[in-house]
């Protein structure tokens, strides 16, 4: 593994002003954009389709499949929006926040390329409302886009136009999936809609709407202004490009790095963030937040990649990885965790709503035995299997790698 590939998210991080869209450009900024108004809206989607992007939230979906889905879901919609999820509510997670700090630009050329891509001319940035300082350098990104001309009417004398605002949202993890977010962003509590039908067929106010997250739109600028062949060139057989891992525990350097995918952990851990602390020892790590999975010193070597994790039961999530030393209590992390998903349900379907709570009364227990670890996956399984959205869905994973790994320290 080639950990010396290029970065693509973060390529301008410490190159360039946040503030200066000047800066921006004299550094390749809108390339990528520019080249997508020279081939047809087909060709930019079978462009990102040949890169092999795949979504960074979570699912890892190809990017180019739901473009296509949102492009061609209704032929007689005349209207279409881009919306770019930058609420990032999963523990242990900043990494979206690192790129809209250091370069809020990217982000706009990477919607800019979407909307043109999909037929789309309005583009919603939904951002949780206490991340301050990417606000600002959005709002400030936003404006000197409009004054330069790279949003509004006819951008670079083309027939293409759109439009961009930012939303605020009050801070909900629940609004990180894209249907809550749609709901809030139109106005109304954040609920989980039923799905299907789902954004690409009926989204925003009821037409077809493209929902990525930031580090995903982020890659788009990348793969047009470079070409297919060089993104594809990085990373695995099936997780193409880099992914942005965010690493907090008792690591020396903990932090945001951009890596090739298929990096193994023991890469992440013991040479980019500089090892254990000292007085420390390596036990796990939870891959992918509270909605993650824990690993053991066994999983050390495994490529971190989709395909790989998956044959392992394991998941990369949003690029969380919260390191466990041999100092950390199992019971009271999964005490943290199963507090977090109690706390954040919002109480709309019963399933999620009372399991929540259950789980929680149980992990407080004194103490545990077989018969209630065993009934815990029992009900994390029944809500993996009826909750209306993936806040419910979502107990399973770390409840069920953690008595894979760690069984003993819960008894």
């Amino acid at each position: 593994m080639n950990i010396t590939a290029p970065l693509i998210a973060l390529r301008r991080m410490g190159k360039v002003s946040p503030h200066s869209i000047d800066d921006f450009i004299a550094n390749q900024g809108f390339e990528g954009f520019k080249k997508a108004l020279h081939i047809s809206p087909s060709e930019v989607i079978a462009e990102v389709e040949k890169s092999g992007l795949r979504g960074r939230g979570g699912a890892g979906f190809p990017t180019s499949m739901k473009q296509q889905f949102t492009a061609t879901s209704c032929s007689t919609c005349t209207t279409r929006y881009i919306v770019c999820n930058a609420d990032e509510g999963e523990p242990g997670t900043f990494k979206d926040r690192m790129i809209m700090e250091t370069d809020p630009f990217v982000l706009i050329e990477g919607m800019m390329i979407a909307g043109y891509a999909i037929g789309a001319h309005y583009g919603y940035i939904y951002i949780r409302g206490e991340y301050e300082s990417s606000i600002q350098n959005l709002s400030n990104a936003i404006k000197q886009a409009y004054e330069k001309g790279f949003l509004g009417k006819n951008i670079l004398g083309s027939s293409f136009s759109f439009e961009m605002d930012i939303f605020l949202g009050a801070g909900s993890y629940l609004c990180g999936e894209e249907l809550t977010l749609i709901e809030s962003l139109e106005g109304k509590r954040g609920y989980p809609r039923i799905k299907p039908p789902f954004p690409a067929e009926k989204g925003l106010w009821g037409l077809p709407t493209l929902v990525n997250n930031v580090e995903t739109f982020a890659h788009l600028p990348f793969i047009l202004e470079k070409g297919y062949e060089q993104y594809a060139s990085i990373g695995t057989a099936e997780s193409k490009g880099t992914k942005l891992f965010c690493v907090s525990g008792k690591v020396k350097k903990s932090g945001v790095f951009e890596l090739p995918l298929g990096v193994t952990l023991r890469s992440l851990i013991f040479d980019t963030a500089g090892g254990m602390k000292d007085g420390y020892q390596f036990k796990g790590a939870l891959l992918g937040g509270a909605a993650g999975t824990f690993v053991d010193e066994t999983m050390l070597d495994v490529p971190l990649a989709y395909e790989t994790l998956k044959q392992k039961g394991a998941t990369l999530g949003s690029g969380a990885v919260i390191v466990v030393d041999n100092k950390t209590n199992m019971k009271e992390m999964m005490q943290s965790i199963l507090s977090f998903f109690k706390h954040e349900s919002c109480g709309k379907c019963v399933p999620c709503r009372i399991g929540t709570t259950l789980l929680y009364n149980k992990i407080h227990q004194t103490t545990l035995n077989e018969e209630d670890l065993n009934w815990m996956l029992e009900q994390a399984l029944y809500m993996q299997r009826n909750s209306l959205c993936p806040l419910g869905q979502s107990p399973i994973l770390p409840i069920k790698s953690v008595l894979t790994y760690f069984k003993t320290e819960l008894l």
